[in-house]
């Protein structure tokens, strides 16, 4: 029976995963998106946002939790530099994954794992007004009310 065995192994004993999850969440943090198989990327998703989520709050401590998970001083200066202003008003949900296919030697499913505020192409631009359509007829009062502003200012001039 699996009962309260939540997390996948990825067939790797505690310390290979432990340093493998680190090194893809350095990797991660560090190029910001990442090409690897669909379980190792659901595996570093839960790995990751608990670490970005302590980097918001910017003490001595939590820099010391997240070094504990990381260990390495340039990617934890990113993280509660650059990273930690990009998802300061963001509730959670750091990370996407993007599955692109099967990998051609033994077919196991690929992805990339990306920081979500990061991509360009998928960030959410701001709407345009929409146009409404507008009938064929054009109204003649602007066009009429513009000569006569003008003589009125004239003969002002004038006197």
């Amino acid at each position: 029976m699996r009962h309260n065995k939540k997390f996948n192994h990825l067939s790797r004993t505690a310390s290979h995963r432990a340093a493998m999850l680190s090194n893809m969440a350095c990797s991660l943090i560090k190029h910001k998106r990442i090409n690897t198989t669909l379980a190792k990327a659901k595996a570093l998703k839960k790995y990751v946002e608990p670490l970005i989520t302590r980097c918001k709050v910017d003490t001595t401590a939590s820099r010391r939790v997240v070094f504990r998970y990381l260990q390495d001083k340039y990617v934890v200066t990113e993280l509660f530099g650059e990273v930690s202003q990009k998802v300061a008003n963001r509730p959670g949900g750091y990370t996407r994954i993007i599955k692109t296919g099967f990998r051609p030697s033994d077919g196991s499913e690929m992805c990339f794992i990306e920081l979500v505020d990061y991509n360009e192409n998928m960030a959410k631009t701001e709407k345009k007004a929409p146009r409404t359509r507008r009938s064929g007829k054009k109204s003649a009062t602007p066009v009429a009310e513009a000569p006569a502003t003008e003589v009125a200012a004239e003969e002002t001039a004038a006197e």
